[in-house]
């Protein structure tokens, strides 16, 4: 058994879920739509830069999450997924995925986005593991607004792999090829610890290190 491992946002999927949920939280009228954007922006554009700070970020969002009972929430998502996400979805991102599934691989999600908004799209990739930030849910199932652990986010994501790895009673070196696709520079503190780095629809800084690196280069869609 192989293991692939798959970032979410511009790699499987042509756009950043969490910022179109912030666009589509906006559209709705949920929040105020000037300042959510204001704030969605500035984030954006560091996370782009590889300047995000992943825990104010995150402290953001999940305040934004908290501020709705779950089952509201729950029932934005799923108009989000309906207009958004799965018309998006690519046959060649989930033909990647559905390779590595055959081919009997442990196949994961690793995604700084929060598990609030990327559960329902890995389980539309059909992916059953997904790592990604973790919110802290009171008994009823709302969001609390609190981060819970390390934030799947640069050499954040080496520390989730590893424990999620070590919680399957496994490590990376018990895998023959590790595979792991990414769009961005911020990957690769875990792009360089697997066998199989693979830059996937890459930003320029992730290109210039992968064609340095001699790292194969995959383009799914043009995004």
């Amino acid at each position: 058994m192989n293991l692939a491992l798959f970032d979410l946002d511009h790699t499987l999927l042509p756009l950043d879920s969490d910022y179109e949920w912030g666009q589509f939280l906006s559209r709705t009228g949920a929040v105020d739509a000037a300042e959510l954007e204001r704030r969605n922006d500035v984030f954006y554009q560091q996370y782009q830069a590889g300047t995000l700070d992943p825990v104010a970020y995150l402290e953001f969002a999940f305040g934004t999450l908290a501020q709705f009972p779950r089952t509201q929430l729950d029932a934005w998502h799923r108009q989000f997924m309906a207009e958004a996400i799965t018309p998006a979805i690519q046959p060649a991102a989930r033909a990647l995925v559905k390779q590595h599934q055959d081919a009997g691989d442990l196949v994961a999600i690793i995604t700084a986005t929060n598990r609030f908004i990327t559960g329902p799209i890995a389980q539309a990739f059909g992916v059953e593991h997904l790592i990604a930030a973790e919110p802290e849910v009171a008994a009823n199932g709302d969001i609390t607004g609190k981060l819970l652990g390390t934030p799947p986010y640069g050499s954040g994501k080496v520390v989730n792999a590893h424990a999620w790895l070590a919680g399957l009673g496994k490590s990376l070196g018990d895998f023959e090829r590790s595979y792991f696709y990414s769009d961005s520079q911020n990957d690769i503190p875990l792009l360089s610890l697997v066998t199989n780095p693979i830059a996937t629809n890459p930003n320029a800084k992730l290109l210039a290190h992968a064609q340095a690196q001699g790292w194969p280069v995959l383009k799914l869609f043009n995004d």
